[in-house]
Order: C-alpha cells, then structure tokens, then sequence
C-alpha cells in the first residue's frame, strides 16, 4: 500500500499521497490539496516545496553531497570537461567517444555569432553592465533564429538551439568584456578548445598573440563544472518557469541570467572581492573585521563564507581550493586583494567561532580569487558563473517541456484591504 500522510482540516482528515525520491527524499504531494479542501499552503520564499520532481542533479546540504546523474561532482571535476558535463546534464549519459566527438565538433562550429551583432555591442554604453548585455544578446539570439520560437518543435531543432546556446554564450561573454574596455573583439578560432577559445577571445590582442596558460585553463574548466548546476535554485527555477509559458529557450535563458545576477545568487563571488577591497581601504586588519562579523549586532557580513544549502563544507570548495591554490603559486603576482583573502581564509579555518557554526569558505569565495588572479574584471564574474550554468539551465528547460509540466502559476494569501467603495477624485 503507498504511503500516505494525513491532514486534519475543519474536523476533516484529508489523505495526501507520499512521494519516495531516488535517494529517499520524501515529499507530501499536495496538488489535489485546494480542489479537496479549499486550502493552500504558505511557504514563503519555496524553502520547503518541490515544485518539479527532476533527474538531473541530486544535492543533500547536510552531507555536503553533489552529484550530476549520479556522478559525485569530485569525480568529474577530477577527470570529466566542461563540455562532456554539459552532454551529461542534456542528455542525462556520459557520451561515448564518438558522441562527444560529434558535440564537440558541433560546438566547435557554432561559435560564432551573426556580424550584425556586433551593431547592438556598439550601441550599448562603455559602462553598460557586461550581465545586462549577456542577458540582452542571448535574448537577441531568438530574432536571428525565428525557428526557435515553437518550444515544443522536433528533436533536431531544439538540439540545434541548445548548440548554438552553448557554442555562442562564450563569444558573446567575451565580447562583453572587450565592449566594456572599448578593445576591438576577438573572433573566435577553431583550432582552440572550449576554454582556450574564451580565454583567446578575451585577453588576445591585434598585437600579440595570447599565451594560452594551462593551469589556468584548468581553473577555469573545474569552475565551469562546478556551476553548471545546482538542483531548483533561484534562477532554474526562473527558466522553468518562464519556459513553462511555452517561451522560446532563449528568452528562457536570458531570464535565468537576469536572476543570476542578483548579489544573493550569481553575484556573490564579486561581493568577496568587494568586501575585500572595503578591508584593504580599511587598513587591511583582518582581525578587526573578523570581530566585527562575530558582533551579531553589527550589520557586516563575511561575503564567500557558509552556504545557504550546505550546512556543512561546500564539496565544491574543496576542489576548487586546490585549484586556487595552484594558480595563485603559478602566477605568482603579488596582489593585496589576493593576499587578504588569503589570509582571512587562515583565520576563518581555525577560528572555533567559525568552526562551530560551520562557516567554511564557499565556491564563490575561491572562485572570485581565481578571476580576479587571472585578470578577469569583478562585474565579468557573475557572466563567468552564467556559463558555467548554462547547461544546468537547459537541462532544466529540456525536463521541464518533455514532460509537459503545466504552467507555472503560484498561489498568494491576500492581506490587503477589503472590498471598498470608489471614491471620484474631486471628493478625496
């Protein structure tokens, strides 16, 4: 017999299906609550709903615990690509050598995007935020590609879109930048991989040729891995939801990048340097505002520390750590932002204060030291983390349209005034 639980409303007791997930997530469905009992429930800000039950990545905060597929996310930042993730997320299997070939080559093939383009980039201003832009150009995307438009076309056609989302967010990212530094733009060169492309695109110049460092491309490959996705977080739940509509999966994804950018979610990595800068004007006392994070009664906050899902380390520090470690020793560049983080790392991993509360340095701690070490402008580090998501956005997209999952509509508990009476203008 399936499980059930009860619920007791106006002296009525109301029988709820139960719901097993893969892991042994549990989860009381309610969609026959209203139609059965009037009621609805109240869960401000969805911490305790599951609005999709979804394939894609399985995410246990308390364990530390991340896994695309299946696959625990330390095996395939260790061994795996950005792109051969990204094939696992969309199709749901690690390719075959042939597949990743084909995928690749398709990818390859596709980076570059439309000469009338390169018109909007002109026409935006120098300061113009480089995730206003990414947002916009994506977004754009659906005007060259008007096939696109029908979300529920062929096979062939929703794999061509996801293509050239994929081959040409790098391209538009790396025009981005050179827009907002007012160089002229790199095109991009097939001979180059995935993350050597975007590196060229954004460091080489008319004059020289860019010195693609392999250590750093390494970084950057593991940072990408480990954003490409993150369950129902703030922006998947927002392409879900606007591609519930039947949006094309362009604007979908413009709108998870308007969501990312946000400093609670995608924008936290810039807030590290940020904070991190404030200190260096400050004097550059660690301690001072260490004590000042610990007065409860302070507003300051220690920005790259704990995680609103993880309750213990965040897995995904752990990789990336190393990652940091080894660029920083290979660069070896002498930075007072860089230096300050690393020292308030020391004192945050052995403060008890810390330590207790478990307030570990996160990804987005480490990923902010890394771009920052590499050259990589603060307001570019939110565009960074939106490509690493991308796949993790489509594939939520993709789930979400295959299985034909209603549009998304959320209920509200009305708290404004009662029915009142018009009153004219001239009378008020």
């Amino acid at each position: 017999m399936s499980e059930t639980a009860e619920i007791k409303l106006d002296g009525q007791t109301y029988n709820l299906p139960v719901v097993t997930g893969s892991e042994g997530e549990k989860a009381i469905d309610i969609k026959g609550l209203r139609g059965e009992t009037g009621y609805i429930t109240l869960d401000s800000g969805y911490k305790n709903t599951g609005a999709t039950e979804s394939a894609i990545t399985f995410l246990d905060g308390e364990k530390g615990i991340l896994r695309y597929g299946g696959y625990p996310i330390e095996q395939l930042a260790e061994h795996s690509t950005f792109l051969e993730v990204a094939y696992l997320l969309i199709k749901g299997e690690l390719p075959t050598k042939e597949q990743f070939k084909d995928f690749n080559n398709k990818i390859t093939r596709h980076t570059l995007i439309h000469e009338d383009m390169k018109q909007f980039y002109e026409a935006y201003p120098r300061k113009a935020h480089p995730m206003a832009v990414l947002a916009s150009m994506l977004c754009t995307l659906s005007t060259f590609y008007p096939e696109s438009q029908d979300a529920d076309r062929d096979i062939d056609s929703v794999d061509l879109t996801i293509t050239r989302l994929i081959a040409k967010i790098s391209t538009i990212a790396a025009w981005s930048y050179k827009n907002s530094v007012g160089h002229p733009v790199v095109y991009p060169q097939n001979k180059f991989n995935y993350i050597e492309n975007f590196m060229n695109m954004m460091f080489s110049m008319p004059t020289e040729e860019y010195e693609i460092n392999p250590v750093i491309a390494d970084a950057l490959d593991k940072l990408l891995i480990l954003h490409a996705d993150h369950e129902q977080n703030c922006s998947a739940s927002t392409v879900r939801l606007v591609g519930s509509s039947k949006a094309n999966l362009y604007s979908s994804i413009s709108a998870g990048v308007i969501a990312l950018w946000g400093p609670l979610h995608g924008g936290a990595n810039q807030a590290v340097i940020e904070m991190l800068d404030k200190v260096r004007k400050d004097g550059g006392s660690i301690e001072k505002w260490v004590e000042k994070a610990k007065d409860k009664n302070d507003p300051f906050k220690l920005m790259g520390f704990g995680h609103r899902v993880y309750k213990n380390f965040d897995p995904r520090a752990k990789i990336i750590k190393k990652a940091c470690d080894d660029v920083l020793e290979n660069l070896g560049i002498q930075d007072p932002i860089l230096d300050l983080a690393k020292k308030l790392e020391e004192v945050a991993l052995r403060d008890d204060y810390f330590i207790e509360r478990k307030l570990y340095p996160n990804v987005d701690f480490y990923s902010g030291i890394i771009y920052k070490a590499i050259g990589i402008p603060t307001d570019m580090f939110t565009v960074m983390f939106a490509m690493g998501r991308l796949p993790g956005w489509i594939a939520q997209w993709q789930e979400m349209i295959n299985r034909k999952e209603p549009i998304g509509r959320p209920r509200q508990i009305y708290t404004g005034p009662t029915v009142r009476d018009y009153t004219p203008i001239n009378n008020r």
